[in-house]
């Protein structure tokens, strides 16, 4: 079937009456956001759903200017960068342990650890890694990312279930040990699925708000979504400071969102038909 007989059908007409509203409401608050980065605060007042007169540039100019952005964003790519390679690696050496000795209890455990909400642990985090002395550092914040390895391991173990249990045995046949099964035969199978997590959690740290806040105060170590909430003053806010530095926080995950959305895709399809 041609693709101009496919979207003549009733049910992709009708489909697509549905789905160009919404992507419009979805796509307003990004378009506020935008052309009021290219306004003065008056004009953002009286017009903020209007196109900009002119395309002003002078708030970028002066968010590069007086804002330590270049270096916000080393930190969050830093912090990003390592924290997801721990929470990858401990992630599938989990489910590839339960994997192989079929652990239920280490199931349950990562289960109860996983309901626990992040925000009844701040004080005590807060006060081990004083103790450690690692607050307000960027290592202090990596090892509290790490803790989204139990969201990777849930993930991971699914897949990981999929693979041929005959690879592994020939593997232990051959005289390979744990480690060497895992190393050489999982991870280049589980790549897809390792892909898929490792975008999730890439968003998840790139954007959070509330670890950075209260366990980072130092400027010169603080992240880009903190750069962000300082542009919101006590009395009153510079709305166009505050969408610009937004922006500039957004660009590098929507570009990193476009490229990757293809392998999340294919990670999610690939664990959930094989085998």
């Amino acid at each position: 079937m041609s693709a101009a007989r496919i979207l003549t059908r009733p049910g992709a007409i009708a489909t697509s009456l549905i789905m160009i509203p919404l992507a419009a409401v979805v796509g307003l608050p990004f378009y506020y956001v935008v052309v009021n980065t290219f306004k003065t605060q008056a004009e953002t007042t009286m017009a903020p759903l209007a196109l900009p007169t002119t395309l002003n540039l002078d708030n970028y100019l002066t968010v590069f200017s007086e804002i330590p952005v270049v270096q916000s964003f080393l930190n969050t790519v830093y912090v990003t960068a390592a924290a997801i390679l721990l929470m990858l690696l401990i992630g599938s050496m989990a489910a590839f342990s339960v994997i192989l000795r079929a652990s239920r209890l280490v199931t349950v455990l990562l289960v109860i650890a996983f309901l626990v909400p992040g925000q009844v642990t701040l004080i005590p985090l807060y006060r081990m890694l004083s103790q450690a002395q690692l607050v307000d550092t960027l290592e202090g914040l990596i090892i509290l990312y790490s803790g989204g390895s139990v969201f990777c391991y849930f993930l991971i173990v699914g897949y990981m279930r999929t693979l041929p249990g005959e690879v592994i045995e020939a593997a232990r046949i051959d005289g390979a040990g744990p480690w060497q099964i895992y190393w050489r035969i999982a991870l280049p199978l589980i790549r897809p699925i390792l892909i898929t997590v490792g975008v999730f959690q890439t968003m998840w740290v790139w954007n959070d708000f509330l670890t950075p806040v209260v366990f980072i105060s130092s400027t010169e170590k603080q992240t880009l979504v903190l750069q962000t909430y300082k542009a919101v003053g006590e009395f009153t806010t510079d709305w166009p400071m505050f969408l610009t530095l937004s922006v500039v926080v957004l660009i590098p995950m929507v570009v990193f969102f476009i490229f990757m959305q293809r392998y999340i895709v294919r990670g999610l399809v690939a664990g959930s038909v094989k085998g």
